[in-house]
């Protein structure tokens, strides 16, 4: 049995054209996974105040988070997620690998190359068609 889906504020951060992208640590849950940077929100905590907190202890990096882009519901065959994915511009500091494998600045065209959850390929889809 499925519990309730697990709630993830992600950012599709944005810097001259181009989108972050960041890899899962090799040994984790879908590791080697491409994916936009983000985590677990706290109950107590906005989708927009995790997203901040999030980026700033994975990648070391701070944004301005702005409008919701897209939001997907989907289960895998242990768990559900609940996504909610914003448009983000990086205000400070440049993104360190500080809690994944690595991260790549990518055109948005070129995200196909890289392997995503699937929890994430619908939002990949609409970036890269435009």
């Amino acid at each position: 049995m499925i519990s309730l889906p697990i709630d993830v504020s992600a950012g599709i951060v944005l810097r001259d054209g181009l989108i972050l992208i960041t890899q899962r640590k090799k040994g984790s849950h879908m590791g080697g996974f491409w994916e936009f940077p983000g985590g677990k929100r706290n109950p107590d905590e906005s989708w927009e105040v995790c997203l901040i907190r999030e980026l700033e202890e994975e990648l070391g990096i701070g944004v301005t988070v702005g409008a919701l882009r897209f939001e997907i519901t989907h289960s895998y065959p242990l768990k559900s997620v609940h996504l909610r994915f914003y448009l983000c511009t990086l205000s400070r500091g440049e993104p360190q690998p500080i809690d994944c494998e690595a991260v790549l600045w990518v055109r948005p065209v070129d995200l196909r190359l890289y392997t995503f959850p699937e929890a994430d390929e619908a939002l990949v889809r609409l970036l890269t068609d435009g």
